[in-house]
């Protein structure tokens, strides 16, 4: 599997060194699964972009996923089919980097995670949005369309 090893960008480590210290939450790899699992959530496809993947910091496939590896690699091939992008090796392993590095993103310009219990607050408000079709992550609301 071509998701053998993850490196993360510099911005990328900044951000979760940050999360870190906010919540207390010492390890690399369990934040990284929040952040997969916070891209993942967003509807959108990620942006298509070369990342520099710079850093020191790099953990293993199975650092990442721990117990759970199987899992979310299903949830990344899964995705895959639904935005129509294929799940060769190659395109697991660019698709994994988008979302994740996009899943620091939002965790890291998320005001209300000041700690861990607004890191848990992320859960509700995603878990909230999806009752409302017109509601989004952050809180805001999606423009209704107009109908003629």
């Amino acid at each position: 599997m071509a998701l053998d090893h993850i490196r993360l960008s510099n911005q990328a480590k900044d951000q979760l060194t940050r999360l870190k210290r906010s919540t207390g939450i010492k390890n690399w790899n369990v934040l990284s699964r929040w952040a997969f699992c916070a891209s993942l959530a967003d509807k959108g496809s990620p942006s298509p972009a070369k990342i520099a993947t710079d850093s020191s910091v790099e953990m293993s496939w199975k650092v990442f996923g721990g117990e759970y590896q199987d899992v979310y690699l299903a949830l990344l091939k899964e995705r895959c089919e639904r935005d129509g992008v294929g799940t060769s090796p190659d395109t697991l392993t660019q698709q994994f980097k988008l979302h994740l590095h996009r899943g620091i993103g939002y965790l890291a310009s998320d005001r209300r995670i000041k700690d861990i219990s607004g890191l848990f607050g992320r859960i509700d408000r995603m878990l909230n949005a999806g009752k409302d079709e017109n509601s989004r992550v952050d809180g805001s609301q999606e423009p209704s369309s107009i109908e003629s």
